[in-house]
């Protein structure tokens, strides 16, 4: 363990901050965090796997590493994990560049001994973030217009393995629940009969009308065509 009895962090503060310590450190063991030049405290990265944060106790020397997902939802907020900690930092930097190059968890756990990855990999092999968040949704008195389409589609036996959320009363869907940006498509109800959808890509006025018949095929061929 480092010593640091008068400042644990002392050289956090020396560099000005947890951000620029970490830029510093991980210039100087020749890794890429993926941290950009104007991030400032608090630490967050977004990567394929999730937001990672960077939290540095208070009580000790020790910087804590989170994975958080967000969940676009009232009353569904999101999905976090600790991943584990260490007090030093070159290594937590090189963690940090190795997760965010998307090194596969059991090589992560095998290099970096302070990672503590089990929760996590546990979580998305058995569903859990999607399925809370399909839960949290279809329970929000918030959101309980859209009740009777969420319930629609999360009985497809295919759509319901989509991360839902909604926006502007539209109930969106996508493939990835860690990646923001993987293939999404919108879906609005206008009546018992007519919706609308909006395919990742397509422009934000460039809405489908669909009928009720052909609904979930077509959400089902917007979000697995190649």
């Amino acid at each position: 363990m480092s010593t640091h009895q008068e400042d644990p962090y002392s050289d956090v503060s020396a560099a000005g901050g947890l951000a620029q310590a970490m830029r510093d450190a991980a210039e100087l063991h020749g890794c890429d965090t993926r941290l950009s030049p104007w991030t400032t405290d608090p630490v967050i990265i977004e990567t394929t796997r999730g937001f990672l944060r960077v939290d540095p106790a208070t009580e000790q020397r020790l910087f804590r590493l989170r994975v958080e997902i967000i969940g676009f939802a009232v009353d569904a907020p999101g999905f976090s994990w600790s991943i584990g900690a260490t007090d030093d930092l070159g290594r937590l930097v090189e963690a940090v560049a190795a997760w965010a190059d998307g090194m596969p968890l059991v090589e992560l756990k095998e290099r970096f001994a302070f990672l503590e990855l089990d929760g996590f990999a546990g979580d998305f092999k058995d569903g859990v973030p999607i399925s809370r968040q399909w839960s949290g949704l279809m329970s929000s008195e918030f959101h309980h217009k859209q009740w009777k389409l969420l319930r629609r589609l999360h009985a497809d036996e295919v759509l319901r393995h989509a991360f839902p959320s909604i926006t502007h009363g539209a109930v969106r869907l996508r493939v990835d629940p860690l990646d923001g940006t993987s293939r999404q498509v919108w879906v609005h109800e206008l009546d018992a009969e007519h919706y609308q959808i909006l395919r990742s890509g397509d422009s934000g006025t460039d809405w489908l009308d669909v009928p009720e018949v052909d609904l979930i095929a077509c959400l089902r061929e917007a979000l697995h065509a190649k």
